[in-house]
């Protein structure tokens, strides 16, 4: 019998799945906790659990879904994992230490059709969206990769930039979040959420609409229209006006700040003029908004692009903060291995074309 996983269902339906099959609302509760909280792989050792309700799971159901392919483990405790799923695609998710606790970086589709210049993610076309479950099982993975390690630790915080574009999945996205956010499981609070969308505007009115009650940020990466359809083709269907126009209406409903990612691309997007015009884009929205500066990985793909210095991403970074703009830069994570989001993975998968 072909089982879908179990992960791919909300407390809700999986209630309402089990009630179906004369089961109590109690019984849910006890299979969620064994879930997410003592991390089961196998239904047959969820301990109490009732022996009927065991069988119905097992006969519809499986918990995993994907087999860790490789991992690569930095000296700053970042950790990155390949994972092969059941029809033989990879995908990422990333693992990183911060002093604030530790955060999973994860994947919602195979590849990704977005087609930004400068990033490993969209060197192969997306094939397809993962499931909610898919989703949610990258977390999974990581939490056991930490129990495994003898570690008392808990993944506190989730960010979904992982390959692909999560608003091209959205109601995937969706169910994962109400997955990971539920109190009776992994309880992940929404404060400690951030999904980032490359512009898809009228999903960010969905998204606003839906009120998910987690961050947003916004790649950005470019303070003026010609150069981000330069290296974002995705702005010739969504120009900067259209997107921030929908920016606006998030920051109207939710009164949430906004992330504007901004990856510095040597000599293309980091002289001061690019600062200046990029604080004159976020005018008056200064108090809601905080610019992201983030360290470019470089692809061997791509090699026209190149990493900033050091101290251009401090004069960039000054421009901004003297012109009221709040604004960091990235911690960096994971230099000394596969860094660039996708990197791994599309290395792989030409190790596999070269042997076939």
């Amino acid at each position: 019998m072909i089982t879908t996983s179990v992960h791919d269902m909300t407390f809700e339906g999986l209630t309402e799945w089990l009630a179906e099959r004369g089961h109590k609302k109690s019984r849910a509760t006890l299979v969620w906790e064994r879930l997410y909280r003592e991390r089961a792989t196998d239904f047959a050792a969820m301990e109490g659990v009732h022996p009927e309700c065991v069988k119905a799971l097992a006969e519809h159901f499986h918990i995993e879904s994907m087999g860790e392919h490789s991992r690569q483990e930095s000296k700053d405790g970042t950790v990155k994992f390949l994972f092969r799923l059941k029809d033989g695609n990879l995908i990422e998710t990333v693992l990183m230490r911060h002093k604030f606790g530790l955060s999973v970086c994860v994947t919602t589709q195979v590849g990704c059709n977005i087609g930004c210049s400068f990033c490993a993610s969209g060197l192969l076309r997306k094939s397809r969206d993962l499931s909610s479950g898919e989703i949610v099982e990258q977390v999974m993975k990581a939490q056991r990769f930490l129990d495994g390690r003898g570690l008392e630790e808990a993944v506190s915080h989730l960010v979904v930039m992982g390959i692909g574009e999560p608003f091209d999945n959205y109601d995937n996205l969706v169910k994962f979040l109400d997955v990971i956010k539920h109190q009776k499981g992994l309880a992940i609070a929404g404060r400690h959420i951030t999904v980032s969308t490359s512009g898809l505007a009228d999903k960010i009115y969905t998204f606003t609409d839906d009120d998910l009650k987690v961050n947003l940020a916004i790649s950005l990466h470019a303070p003026n229209d010609e150069l981000r359809t330069r290296i974002m083709k995705i702005n010739k269907a969504i120009p900067i006006e259209k997107l921030f126009k929908a920016m606006d209406y998030y920051l109207e409903k939710t009164r949430r700040r906004v992330t504007l990612e901004y990856i510095l691309l040597k000599d293309v997007n980091d002289q001061r003029e690019h600062a200046l015009e990029l604080a004159e884009l976020i005018g008056e929205r200064r108090s809601l908004v905080n610019v992201n500066l983030i360290p470019y990985n470089p692809v061997d793909e791509h090699s026209q692009y190149q990493r900033t210095e050091r101290h251009v991403v401090s004069e960039f970074f000054d421009v901004l903060k003297k012109q009221g703009v709040s604004v960091s830069v990235r911690l960096e994570h994971g230099t000394d291995i596969d860094a660039a989001c996708g990197q791994l993975r599309s290395k792989q998968i030409k190790k596999e074309a070269v042997a076939n």
